[in-house]
Formats: C-alpha cells, structure tokens, sequence
C-alpha cells in the first residue's frame, strides 16, 4: 500500500500534497504504466484521511494525464515519459540591473515629470470610468473618438488635411517603426539619417530590414547619397533633426518628395520634439505639402504629455492605409482603451493646446537659462542651438577621447551623450561634441551641474 508521511506537506493541502507525491512516483517509474492504484476508500483508510482528499487527488492526476479512470475498475497509471536526471547545475542566472540614479543626466532628454497634468488627467480618467467606455474593445487603429482628436489637432495646428481613417495608434514609436518595416516588406531598403536617433536602426535592423545610412548636410538627408543608396523609402525628421538640430528647408523637402516619387518609394516623416520651438513660426510638415501621397507621418506624446504614456501614432497614406488593413488588421491595438478614452478628451477639449502653451514657455525660460550658463563654460568651445526642441550641441574644448570622458562622468554619477554615439559611419567631425539634453535640468542647480561637468573635463 502507498504509504506517504503527511505530516511533511508544509503550507500545502492534503490533497495538493497527495497529489504531488503520486505525481512524482509516476515520473520516477515507482508507479509503473499500467499499474492499478489503490481504491480511493482503501488509500484513505491507510492514510487516515478523508475520501474526498483522494479523490480530489486522483482528479487531478487524471485531468493532467496521469492516470486513467476505468469504469467499476479503478484508476490506473497512464504511460509517460519517465523524468530525467536534474542537469549539471548551469552558470547562474544574471541579475537584472537596477536603474542607476545619476547626479546628472544629460542625455536621457526626458520631459520634467512636474509638467504633467496630474488633476486634469485623473478628472478626465474618473469620468471613463464611471461611463464604462473603457470596457469596449479598441479597433486595430485605435479607437475613433481618439483619431478624430488627432486628425482634428493635426488640420489646426499643423495645417494636415487628414481624415481619422488614416490614422493609426500605437504603443509609442518603436511599435509603429515595427508596424512601418512589416507594411514596407523585408524587400525595402531604408534610408536613415547618420548621425541619427539609434534606436530607429536598432528596431529596423532587428526586423531584419536593409538599412543605409545616409549623411547629412547642411539641409538634411544628402540628396546625392540618397539617390546612390538605392533605398526605397527614407526615414527622416525634417522640422528638427535629433540629435543635430537640421531644419530641413523647402527646397531640400521638395526634392525629397521628387525623390519619393522617381524611385516610386515612401518617405517617413518622424515629427519627434517638433511642438517645442521657441523662435519664429512653426515649420509646415513634409506631410502637407505632400501632393502624391508618399509620405506616413508620424508623432508621439512621450516629449509633450509624459514619456511613460507610451502613445504614439502614425497617418498612412491611402496607398498604404489599405495594405496596412489588410495584413496587420490582425494585430490588437496596443493601447489600453482606457488611457485612449482619456487622452481622446484631453486632446478634444482644448486642455492639450493649453498643456503645451504653458510647457512651452516653461521650457524657453530654462532653455534660455542653461544656454546663457553653458556658453560661458570653460569647457564649452562653441554651441549650436537652433531655437527648437529640447537639446542642443556643446563643442567642446577638448582633445580627449570621447570613451575616456564618458567613462570619467560615469565614475562621478554623470550621464553624458556624444554625437559620435550616435553615427553608424564614425567620423572625426561628430567628436568631442556634447549633445545636451536639458529637459531634466533644474535652474536651481545650474552651479551643481558645472562643478560636475567641470569635473569631468579637468576644467576645475
């Protein structure tokens, strides 16, 4: 007769525990297949326990396989695969790192979290909830209510004249960059902007995508480079170039559309940082000019709402709109309804234009504080500010490797970004280049900030 110390099964249940020792009999062949297991009354006399706690057992066990109920015979062992010796132990598991926390962090760029609207957001977020809106299932797209806000945002602002059909919502950008490489097909060639926002080649390459880096010049994606690259469509950012801080001028967009149009390809505006500038009119998109439909325009509101929203979204062209449909309408939307319930009214009320009103003048104030201090710097050589978006490049006066400075801010808890991070092809024009992300600075520590960076470049 089985016989089991029961008195061993710690937090476990009778049953739970009578379960996993039948169970592992089976696995370690002391239970041979075939074999007939004791009656559910006849075990529970043995064991001094309740017939219900066998049976709840041997339920178990035949549910997963175990065992096999015979009607007015009993339950007998099912034939497995008896369990394997354990594995040499293998190289422990790694650790995940935690984030480090830097005494200063000029290259993450992340909004200053005291900008978001917290009473507002929670206001519109208690008033979803209350009408149950959220419980509806989003449309691959996105729901309505939120394309119709951003197509409308979009024609006011931005002067699209966008239906809400063409867009489409997603879970930031690195989704909608995925998305974009399966709707262009592992056939495209992408051309992509050098120096130019890593994380865009490292999500284009994953997928598997061709992708060539094309140089720039004075206005942008060099013309001549792009035509000899043999790419089909082109990955750019023309109202504010990170991390260089291009506009890309008329002209320059026009014979990119022209491009566009000769190789029959697809031109992907990526629109990052371009609500906050500070000096002349807003620069009209590729978009809008866009006559022959060979331009996805995309956005996000990690910079102007919160960089943890994670939403982003992305206009097709109607060439593509219907080829996006019809092969990725598989796809669940990425975002929960609920926070696209709330951003939708956000969005439709006015409050985000508001939003962006004050965090503009917000961010000139200390734009123009930080500008005055680091031109002053004695480690400063030059600066190259182009009145827009949230960074700007520091020359410095330097001749030290760029490795061994960012080793150094390291060691003393500073987090730094050059411009040769961010080049496929290395050159030795992008060294010895800051790019300075000020978002995250307080005006109040300005004399904190240069003491470190001084540190870091020997300067004191």
């Amino acid at each position: 007769m089985l016989t089991y110390d029961l008195e061993a099964r710690g937090g476990l249940s009778l049953y739970e525990y009578l379960y996993r020792r039948l169970r592992d009999d089976i696995l370690n062949g002391k239970l041979a297949a075939g074999e007939r297991l004791p009656s559910k009354r006849a075990l529970a006399e043995h064991l001094r326990v309740s017939v219900v706690t066998v049976e709840g057992a041997y339920q178990q066990l035949e549910a997963e396989g175990y065992v096999d109920a015979r009607p007015r015979r009993g339950f007998f062992v099912s034939p497995v695969d008896r369990r394997l010796p354990a594995a040499e132990e293998g190289p422990p598991v790694p650790a995940e790192e935690p984030p480090r926390s830097w005494r200063l962090d000029l290259k993450s760029g992340q909004a200053d979290p005291s900008f978001f609207p917290s009473a507002l957001w929670a206001r519109l977020t208690r008033q979803v909830l209350s009408e149950g809106d959220h419980l509806v299932p989003a449309p691959h797209q996105g729901l309505p209510a939120l394309r119709q806000a951003i197509a409308r945002d979009l024609r006011d602002f931005k002067g699209m004249a966008v239906s809400p059909e063409q867009v489409v919502v997603g879970a930031g950008a690195e989704y909608l960059y995925l998305l974009l490489a399966q709707l262009l097909g592992r056939e495209a060639v992408i051309a992509l902007e050098d120096p130019g926002y890593p994380k865009i080649r490292q999500v284009y390459g994953k997928w598997g995508a061709d992708c060539r880096p094309i140089p720039l010049d004075g206005q942008g994606m060099n013309l001549e480079a792009l035509y000899a690259s043999g790419a089909t469509a082109a990955h750019l950012s023309p109202a504010h170039h990170y991390p260089t801080g291009i506009v890309t001028p008329i002209a320059r967009r026009q014979a990119l559309l022209r491009w566009a149009e000769e190789v029959g390809g697809i031109i992907i505006e990526d629109d990052y940082d371009s609500e906050f500038r500070f000096t002349g009119r807003p620069i009209p998109t590729l978009q809008s000019i866009d006559a022959r439909g060979r331009v996805v325009y995309m956005n996000t509101f990690s910079q102007t709402i919160s960089p943890s929203m994670r939403v982003g979204f992305m206009v097709l062209p109607p060439r593509l709109l219907e080829r996006c449909r019809r092969e990725l309408g598989f796809y669940a939307s990425t975002v929960p309804a609920l926070e696209q319930q709330v951003l939708a009214r956000f969005l439709a009320g006015g409050w985000y234009e508001q939003h962006l009103s004050r965090t503009r003048k917000k961010y000139r104030l200390l734009r123009e504080a930080v500008l005055e201090r680091f031109r002053r710097c004695p480690f400063a050589a030059s600066l190259t500010d182009r009145g827009a978006g949230l960074h700007f490049l520091l020359r410095l006066n330097t001749e030290e490797d760029d490795k061994a400075l960012r080793r150094r801010a390291e060691g003393l808890g500073v987090r730094l970004g050059f411009l040769s991070e961010y080049a496929a092809v290395p050159s030795p024009a992008y060294n010895h280049t800051l790019v300075v992300n000020y978002a995250g600075l307080d005006v109040e520590r300005l004399d904190e900030a240069e003491a470190l960076l001084s540190e870091v470049f020997l300067t004191r």
